[in-house]
């Protein structure tokens, strides 16, 4: 045990998922140059190339800063054939039957492909623009109330239920899902309340990517909630990756990142940031303060990303060793899965899958088993017409 905590075992395999960018994408941060049109057909790129490459999954941002997650995930379904989709449900700004009825068609048609991000909210701004207007404490206890009949639902049962916020009559799912009991439930919460929903009733519990004594402590505060409740979770981390084939190429790149970046735009982000009662993004920002100046926080892990982007800031930086090494690292806490992104999101998809997989113990029983080339990355044009480089023995071989 790394730590002096009472952590899970250490995971042995790990599924990876990628991101699609509904809100946007683009070489560089915080400006318009090297920008992206976010399309159906971009994103359709992206999600197939996700397919193609083995990720076990991919998931949808929420907000009002995004394109619908459930929309979204509808129009890549028809496209991909292995591809998971994580999707949010907000309580609060949606009834359980509703969003059960929702889940359950989506995992029918997609075949089990659905899983389920459970999101309560941070920015109480952008929650008064949706008609949300309860306080942290009060959205938690909606998520709690809504959890019980979303569950209850999906599970076949006749539900009628009177909380403090929700109430429910001979409520009813007529179609099933494909997972069952339901399809698994993923979610981030950071403070007492969010650890105490986590350990009632999901499956997967979040962390942002934070240095690893303080997911490490995160872990075993959501362990330790969830045995209260009889019951053990998974855990999984959400990072940006920036990999080179050198580490100096690496922080070159994240350098580059975040180049068009003025001071003014910065602070903009931040005061944004700072109005919100969300306990993780207070996280983030004390990650770097809103400064440059030093912006690894941790061996690899870098916060230069969270200067402007809400939610998930830091990025794992480095070579392919380095990055995987710092992986391993997590997944010694207990993580056995990572969502991952970068930019643009298409580039790198492909470069991470094709420079890092190979090094992970990736799972292999998620249906996702590509054969000899499985999360590998595609292995080169022919030598010569004749001999796959796959095939062809190296030096020290």
């Amino acid at each position: 045990m790394p730590y002096d905590l009472d952590l899970p075992p250490p995971a042995q395999e790990t599924d990876v998922l990628w991101f699609l960018p509904t809100h946007g994408d683009g070489r560089y941060l915080g400006s318009e140059q090297g920008a992206r049109h976010v399309s159906l057909g971009y994103l359709s790129q992206i999600a197939k190339a996700a397919d193609d490459l083995g990720y076990f999954g991919v998931l949808l941002p929420t907000g009002r800063s995004c394109e619908d997650s459930w929309v979204i995930a509808s129009a890549m379904v028809p496209l991909t054939k292995r591809l998971r989709f994580l999707v949010a449900i907000r309580p609060g700004l949606t009834t359980p039957a509703f969003a059960a009825r929702s889940a359950a068609t989506l995992d029918r048609l997609s075949d089990g492909r659905l899983l389920i991000n459970v999101v309560t909210g941070g920015d109480p701004v952008e929650l008064k623009g949706d008609g949300v207007f309860l306080d942290h404490k009060e959205r938690y206890e909606v998520t709690d109330e809504f959890l019980d009949i979303w569950r209850e639902l999906l599970q076949g049962g006749k539900v009628a239920r009177e909380g403090k916020h929700l109430r429910i009559e001979d409520g009813v799912l007529l179609y099933p899902p494909v997972n069952q009991p339901y399809p698994p439930l993923y979610f981030g919460g950071s403070s007492d309340a969010g650890n105490e929903v986590a350990g009632k009733h999901v499956d997967v519990y979040l962390t942002w990517g934070e240095p690893p004594q303080q997911v490490a402590e995160k872990i075993a505060n959501a362990k330790a909630v969830a045995a209260k409740y009889g019951r053990t979770l998974s855990f999984g981390i959400r990072l940006h990756v920036i990999v080179r084939e050198t580490s100096a190429e690496a922080w070159r790149a994240a350098d580059e990142l975040i180049s068009k970046l003025d001071d003014e735009t910065i602070a903009t982000a931040q005061k944004v940031f700072a109005r919100m009662d969300s306990v993780g993004q207070s996280r983030m920002r004390a990650l770097h303060g809103g400064s440059r100046d030093k912006l690894e926080i941790s061996p690899n892990l870098w916060a230069g990303v969270g200067l402007v982007r809400g939610g998930a800031g830091t990025a794992l930086v480095g070579n392919p060793d380095e990055v995987a090494e710092r992986m391993k690292e997590y997944m010694a806490l207990g993580i056995d899965r990572f969502i991952l992104s970068g930019y643009p999101h298409l580039e790198e998809c492909y470069r991470f899958a094709e420079l890092v997989f190979p090094k992970l113990p990736l799972k292999k029983t998620t249906g996702n088993d590509l054969g000899p080339a499985r999360n590998a990355g595609p292995f080169g044009e022919v030598i010569a017409n004749v001999v796959a480089p796959s095939h062809r023995k190296t030096a020290a071989g």
